[in-house]
């Protein structure tokens, strides 16, 4: 690691905790970028994807441990903003560094933004978006099937005895009933502490602590490209510097995911500035749900609509930024943290309450379909799909042709 100003870029040197074989199997940063990318294309269920992250990650290219990826999900559960966003961001810090991280991230929400785009503008000049959600309905029915999977293949693999079990299926009703999501999530880890006696801790390595040193100097870095940025726009235009600003408000405070900056954003975008009218802005969360990616891609909806296309790529980068910063802060800090017994105790509750939130997220999404035998067959024949491990791509595409056709 000679030379090498990224923290989490490790080489063909790097040693597991063991001292056994290599951690990581590295790959380039535009391989990172393509392949998120591919993946961004068919990014509908929100936290549904951190399995299908997981699966490419983990078991397809290896490029992270088991272990290791559990990590990020507790992490990207517990800080506010877009969590599959954050998800991608932290695969991309481990195996490539700040780069692999930017490349992860962009590549990941990049289809998001470009097919946001897009409808913003027919919606700036058509004012409709029945007709534009009626050409999704089939996907809505494809989303039900991947966010079902998600749920049993993440389930399957965090919840290994009836504790765990218990605590997902308690999570999930606390969804249901309304709770805020990060109590849930607290309430979860401090639970773990109680219920996983039997969680011991891990040694920190080393390398672990060469990467903790140098992160300070990229995330400086990102810290001053950032401030360079806000300082450019307010000279340039106070609109655009005060529609960062309050973006990047929103992010901060939206723990629970995606879906906890929609109050958020309607409350300052409506109610507080006035700057458009509240069913104006429902179609814009209405294009954000049968887009792929998370919700708060309404952001690029809500900048267009202000101030055009620059609006929208000052919006879409500005709700993002937060979140990316903090996982970039705080990634180092996990390997530390996993020295603590309790902080790996509370992990394991944490776990079991994303399986929750995806078991919420399951019934809500299929309890939201308009359910007809046309609709039971293209369910079935998702899941069957997906079973059979067949490339989620290949399952959008078949119901984007259903929607054209039959719906």
């Amino acid at each position: 690691m000679k030379g090498s100003l990224l923290p989490f870029t490790l080489n063909s040197n790097a040693r597991s905790l063991n001292g056994g074989e290599p951690l990581y199997h590295g790959t380039t940063v535009i391989g990172l970028f393509l392949s998120f990318l591919k993946l961004g294309l068919t990014a509908f269920g929100g936290p549904a994807m951190f399995a299908y992250i997981r699966e490419m990650a983990v078991k397809n290219h290896k490029w992270l441990d088991e272990k290791t990826f559990k990590d990020g999900v507790v992490l990207c559960q517990s800080i506010p903003g877009a969590s599959a966003m954050q998800l991608a961001a932290y695969v991309g810090l481990r195996v490539r560094g700040v780069a692999g991280a930017l490349a992860s991230f962009i590549g990941f929400g990049l289809p998001a933004f470009l097919l946001m785009l897009a409808l913003s503008s027919l919606y700036a000049r058509y004012h409709e978006v029945s007709r534009i959600a009626s050409l999704f309905s089939g996907l809505q029915v494809a989303v039900v099937a991947i966010v079902a999977n998600a749920t049993y293949s993440f389930g399957k693999s965090a919840l290994k005895n009836f504790k765990d079990i218990v605590l997902a299926v308690a999570a999930a009703s606390l969804f249901w009933l309304g709770a805020n999501p990060f109590l849930v999530i607290l309430a979860s880890a401090l639970t773990g502490i109680i219920l996983f006696r039997n969680q011991g801790a891990v040694a920190v390595s080393n390398e672990a602590k060469k990467l903790d040193r140098l992160n300070l100097r990229q995330f400086s870095a990102l810290i001053l490209i950032v401030l360079a940025g806000l300082f450019v726009l307010y000279l340039k235009t106070t609109n655009l510097f005060n529609l960062a600003l309050l973006m990047m408000k929103i992010d901060l405070f939206a723990f629970g995911g995606g879906f906890a900056s929609v109050p958020l954003m309607l409350h300052e975008i409506v109610n507080v500035r006035g700057w458009m009218v509240y069913k104006t802005f429902m179609d814009g969360i209405a294009l954000g749900q049968v887009t792929p990616g998370p919700i708060v891609i309404t952001s690029t909806f809500v900048g267009y609509l202000i101030y055009g296309v620059a609006g929208a790529c000052v919006a879409t980068v500005a709700i993002f930024t937060p979140s990316f910063l903090i996982v970039m802060a705080i990634t180092p800090v996990m390997d530390r943290l996993k020295t603590s017994a309790n902080f790996l105790r509370a992990t394991k509750g944490i776990l079991a309450s994303f399986v929750g939130l995806l078991l919420f997220v399951t019934v809500k999404f299929a309890l939201a379909v308009p359910w007809d035998i046309v609709r039971i067959v293209l369910v079935c024949a998702a899941s069957v799909a997906l079973l059979k491990k067949v490339d989620i791509l290949y399952i959008v595409l078949a119901a984007a042709v259903v929607s054209a056709f039959v719906f």
